[in-house]
This record gives C-alpha cells, sequence and structure tokens, in this order.
C-alpha cells in the first residue's frame, strides 16, 4: 500500500503572512520593507518580494513579522529548508506565535520530516485544540510514521468538526487499513466514491485490501473501475494480473505484466512475473529474455536464475541453462533444486561423472528425494556399477514403492550382478504397478529364456506383441523360442515380422531358410540363406547351423 503518498492530495498550508498591523512594532525601515514585500507579493512578483526581505534581515532586521513574512514567500517558492530556518527564528523570538508551530509543521511535512512536523502540529494544537488543520496534518505525519492508532483519533478529532471532510476521512480510511480493519475501511472508501467517483486512491486502496483478503472479485470490480479513470493505471493492471494469475488466465497475466514493465523497466517482480506467465503459455523466447531482466535488476534473485536455468534448458540452450544454474548455486549452494537441475543440464551435457557428484551431494542432506537417486542409480548402471545402482534404485524405492522405471532399472540391476530370483521378483513387482511395461515383459522374457521356460517367455513375448511392440528383434526372439518348441508355422510367421520391420535383419533370413527346409521347402529355403550371406558373409561359418540365438 502507498497510503502515505495519497495523503498529500489536500496539502495543509501555512497560515498567511497578511501585513503588520501596528508599525511602531518594527523600525520604519523594516516595515517599509515589508509594506514593499506585500505590494510585491500581490502583484504575483513573489521572488522580488523575498529578495526585498532577505535584504531587510540583511540589513539587520529580526523581527517575528519579518521572519514569518518571508518564511512564508520561501514556502510559497518551495523553498521549504529555508522556509524551516525563518519560522524556527520566529519561534525563537515569539514562542507564542499564532501560527508558527503551525507553518513550521507544514514545511517540515514537505521535507519528509516526519515525526519532527508531528511534533511542531501538537504545539500548534496546544494553542488551539480546536484548529482542524493541525489535526489533519498530525494525522498525516503519525501515518507516515506508522503510528495508525494515533493517526485515526487525529482524523476522527478532524471529522468531529466537518465530518464530510474528504481529506480526513480518506486518511480515517487509511490509518483502519493500516489497523486491519478491512471491512470498515472498505465500507469508508465506497462511502467517499459515493460522493466522488474518481476518487482514485480510494479505488487504489480498495484494490490493495481486495489482495489482502483475496478477494478476486473486490480486485476485479474496483481494477476495471480505475482503468476507466485512468487507462494505464498500474495499480489497477496490477490488481488485474494478480486476478489472473488466480485463475490461470495467463496470457491475461502477461498482458498485464508486458504494460507494467513498460512503466516500471527496472522493477524485479514485474518482470518476474512477466516471466512465469511467459512461462505457463510455453512462450519460452520470451520467459527467458523476461527472467534474464529480472536477474539484470536483481543479481541476488536466486528463484529468478532458476526459472531462468529451467527455461533456457527447455530450449535446448544447455550452457546458459548451465551457466543460470552455477549462478543460482553461488547464491544457495545447499538448494537442492539448484542441486538437481543442474546436474540434470550436466547429464545432458554428456558430462556424466560431473552430475553423478551432484545428486550425491545433494542426497548428503536430502535423503528422501527419490528423483535424485533414480538419476544417481540411472548413472551408476551406465558405467556397469549394477551393485551401486541397486543400492540407489532401493533407497528410491523406500520413498516411492511402486515407481515401474525404479523398479525395472532395480530388475536389471539384480539380473546383472547374477541375483536372478531377486531379478524376476522386482520386474514381477515392476508388471504389478504398471501392467503394460515393455521393460519389464522383456526382463521377464529374458529371464525365462535363461533358464529354458520357454513356454513362460513365449507368454511373456506374446503379451509384448499384443501390446503393440513392433521391433525386428522382439518379432525374431518369439520366432527363434516357437521354432526351439517345434511350432514352425508360426516361427515362420514371426520372422517374416521381423524382416518386414527390418528386411537385410540377417539372423532373420538365416533361420528363416532352416524353418522353410523343415517344412519342406528347400529352394525357398536357399534363396533366404542367400540373402543372409549377402547381409552377413561371417554367417557362412558353421554350415548355417540352425536356430541361432
Amino acid at each position: 500500500m502507498n497510503q502515505k503518498k495519497r495523503m498529500e492530495k489536500e496539502p495543509v498550508k501555512p497560515a498567511s503572512f497578511g501585513v503588520i498591523s501596528d508599525s511602531r512594532d518594527a523600525s520604519n525601515s523594516h516595515a517599509k520593507a515589508l509594506a514593499k514585500a506585500v505590494s510585491l507579493h500581490l502583484e504575483g512578483k513573489a521572488r522580488e518580494a523575498l529578495k526585498e526581505l532577505d535584504g531587510a534581515v540583511e540589513g539587520g532586521a529580526d523581527a517575528p513579522e519579518v521572519h514569518s513574512a518571508r518564511g512564508h514567500l520561501q514556502y510559497e517558492l518551495e523553498l521549504y529548508e529555508e522556509a524551516v530556518q525563518s519560522y524556527t527564528r520566529l519561534l525563537v523570538l515569539d514562542s507564542r506565535h499564532p501560527n508558527g508551530n503551525f507553518n513550521l509543521a507544514v514545511c517540515l511535512e514537505k521535507l519528509g520530516r516526519w515525526e519532527h512536523a508531528a511534533q511542531q502540529f501538537e504545539k500548534a494544537l496546544d494553542a488551539d485544540p480546536q484548529r482542524l488543520e493541525a489535526w489533519l496534518g498530525l494525522g498525516i505525519c503519525r501515518l507516515h510514521t506508522e503510528k495508525a492508532e494515533q493517526a485515526l483519533d487525529a482524523f476522527e478529532r478532524c471529522l468531529a468538526r466537518d465530518p464530510e471532510h474528504e481529506t480526513a476521512r480518506f486518511g480515517k480510511a487509511v490509518s483502519l487499513q493500516y489497523l486491519w480493519r478491512f471491512d470498515e475501511a472498505a465500507e469508508l472508501y465506497r462511502s467517499i466514491l459515493e460522493k466522488n467517483p474518481n476518487s482514485e486512491e480510494s479505488l487504489v486502496n480498495l484494490i490493495t485490501i481486495g489482495m489482502a483478503r483475496k478477494d478476486e472479485k473486490m480486485i476485479r470490480e474496483y481494477s476495471e473501475r480505475l482503468l476507466q479513470i485512468r487507462p494505464f493505471s498500474q495499480a489497477a493492471l496490477e490488481g488485474l494480473a494478480t486476478c489472473a494469475f488466480s485463475s490461470n488466465d495467463y496470457e491475461a497475466a502477461a498482458r498485464c505484466c508486458a504494460k507494467l514493465v513498460e512503466f516500471t523497466p527496472n522493477h524485479f517482480e514485474r518482470w518476474f512475473n512477466l516471466g512465469v506467465a511467459y512461462q505457463k503459455t510455453s512462450r519460452l523466447e520470451q520467459a527467458a529474455q523476461a527472467y534474464a531482466e529480472a536477474v539484470r535488476v536483481r543479481p541476488d534473485a536466486k528463484q529468478a536464475y532458476v526459472n531462468l536455468g529451467i527455461v533456457r534448458q527447455e530450449l535446448g540452450d544447455l550452457k546458459g541453462a548451465r551457466e543460470a544454474y552455477e549462478r543460482a548455486l553461488q547464491l544457495a549452494p545447499d538448494i537442492p533444486e539448484i542441486l538437481y537441475n543442474l546436474g540434470s543440464v550436466l547429464e545432458q551435457q554428456g558430462q556424466k561423472e560431473e552430475a553423478e557428484k551432484l545428486y550425491t551431494r545433494l542426497l548428503v542432506k536430502n535423503a528422501d528425494w527419490e528423483d535424485a537417486w533414480f538419476r544417481l542409480g540411472y548413472l551408476r548402471i551406465t558405467r556397469g556399477d549394477y551393485h551401486g545402482g541397486a543400492e540407489a534404485f532401493e533407497a528410491c524405492l523406500r520413498k516411492k514403492s511402486n515407481w515401474p522405471e525404479a523398479l525395472v532399472n532395480l530388475g536389471l540391476s539384480f539380473w546383472k550382478i547374477g541375483d536372478r530370483e531377486s531379478a524376476r521378483r522386482t520386474y514381477e513387482s515392476a508388471l504389478e504397478a504398471q501392467p503394460n511395461s515393455i521393460d519389464a515383459l522383456r526382463g521377464l522374457a529374458a529371464l525365462a529364456i535363461e533358464r529354458d521356460d520357454y513356454e513362460k517367455a513365449l507368454d511373456y513375448q506374446a503379451r509384448l506383441i499384443d501390446l503393440g511392440e513392433r521391433s525386428p528383434e522382439l518379432f525374431y526372439n518369439t520366432g527363434l523360442l516357437l521354432q526351439k518348441s517345434g511350432q514352425i508355422e508360426d516361427a515362420i510367421r514371426l520372422y517374416k515380422e521381423a524382416l518386414a520391420e527390418r528386411p537385410n535383419f540377417a539372423e532373420a533370413l538365416l533361420n528363416l531358410g532352416h524353418a522353410l527346409k523343415t517344412r519342406g521347402q528347400p529352394d525357398e529355403a536357399r534363396s533366404y540363406w542367400k540373402q543372409a550371406l549377402e547381409a552377413k558373409p561371417e554367417l557362412a561359418q558353421g554350415y548355417f547351423e540352425p536356430v541361432h540365438s
């Protein structure tokens, strides 16, 4: 909320300096200087009037009337620091001056010296407790010093004398808002809008209350009303962007945020939110640009670097993604998400050893991160460390027991270290978790073949074919099993299926020839053997021994 600034829409002004009533209270020359200053001021020549009084002071004039008039002219010319000096001197000479404390307070308020100004308003009120503008000024100062209870009291004192005073009503509403008395504040803002529909400050603060309450309807209503008054209102655009994000309308959010960054090109949050909106709508190039602007504005924003890395990674810019993640890691060395994302980039770049180190580092303090265990297990088995792979995948499954891919890889690890029974059980668990798991069926089929359980192997291979697997290796291996079990016709059909997928599959050509010979078709068998030799001459060794696995 920026209510403090909006309280200045009706500034408190100092009392007029007027003319002296009795020239006997000042020297004749000083009286003449003061009279001439008044005359010049009436002609609209404020600077000349001030110059006249400056000359008088330099000439030794030290009368309260001169300093009062001089302070007024300095205020009018926005020379607030000089005006403070004039009114301070006035009060030294005449501590009971009727306007001295009040006028000094107004000048201090203009300089943003809120606490000092409040003290002077209080002194003015000691002399005249009914002075409405002094209560108004005190309320404004107390808001700026975040003393909402005292500000509320001051504004209510104003309203006791003038119930329709718009600035006092607005100030009271702001005070209530600071005190989280949102219902009362909103009611007061609405009453202000009834009399002044163009009160932008009231609309802005109603939007702010809506955001605090997460009241999307309220935010949208007052944002749209504000845009009718001020088409490029940043507060209204922020309100509508908030609604858009809340309702997952990222296209609308992107439009609002794009306008906002035009107004404030060095605003981190707006660039970041624009990046999120673009990312959610798959406009990755624009998202990358927005996140790059966000980190330009705030170089220590680790989440912006993370998001920039993610977008660049999705765009295939691995070098840029790595740079973003490494910068994020410098800012937050132990954030697991950054370690994981950087590890995935290193994997894609082929730097598997470095990636494995990052996953290991992540898991030291985040042992429940199953995705990291999975990646670590995968990297271990790719370099032949199947014991390490089994350890990683078992840790992964302790967190997520029915993860089919992890079960398949654990089964492979068991198989490679020679624990075929554990491998079989693990593959079967994978199949329970995902009945159409191609990898689990392949593993079970291979294990069945190893123990010469051709019937079981054929069952698994048939299920693979039913699931739509069309690899030539699958057709060929199934054909071999059928041929070994004496099902020649089915074997021939499967070999031909393999050749339909890969016409120069030499082993399929060779064993199809043997199957055809068994069926009494030697000429056709020789034709396939010839094709097998042409595709792979080394098959001539062994004199075409039948049924090669």
